[in-house]
């Protein structure tokens, strides 16, 4: 049975490829998951679009939890870099949602998303992500 580190670097890879289906470009960021020292697990952006940080968390229970310092670094890191923060939980047979952080229900000690909370809250990869948008041609990449 796979540790905890192995499948969360296997929910961020499979988040990666879905994003890669969509015309995004998604890169896991060094340090992921290793000693809570990396601000974020994902970045991803899409020509004509902003980018985003994006916070993965998975899990077979009903509730995620996430420590108080880890949401707070992945904050500060996004307005750092000027890009848009996502949570992208995955709750298993439930699939992916994607929600704003402030969203997350304050438990004291943890920040936590319950799957009652995804689902009122969140939105599927398509609804929030707008996949429908239009990419320039691309000579519009070129100056002469």
């Amino acid at each position: 049975m796979p540790n905890n580190k192995a499948k969360g670097s296997k929910a961020e890879r499979e988040l990666i490829s879905m994003f890669n289906e969509h015309g995004w470009r998604a890169v896991r960021v060094a340090g992921s998951g290793v000693k809570d020292e990396s601000p974020c697990d994902i970045i991803v952006g899409k020509i004509g679009k902003k980018g985003y940080v994006v916070e993965c968390k998975s899990s077979k229970k009903k509730t995620i939890y996430i420590t108080k310092q880890q949401i707070e670094d992945f904050i500060v890191f996004s307005k750092t870099i000027g890009l848009n923060s996502v949570i992208a939980a995955r709750f298993n047979y439930e699939g992916w949602y994607f929600l704003d952080p402030s969203f997350l229900k304050d438990t004291g000690k943890y920040w936590a998303l319950s799957l009652e909370q995804a689902k009122k809250n969140g939105n599927r990869f398509g609804q929030f992500f707008h996949e429908h948008s239009v990419s320039p041609s691309p000579s519009e990449f070129f100056t002469f």
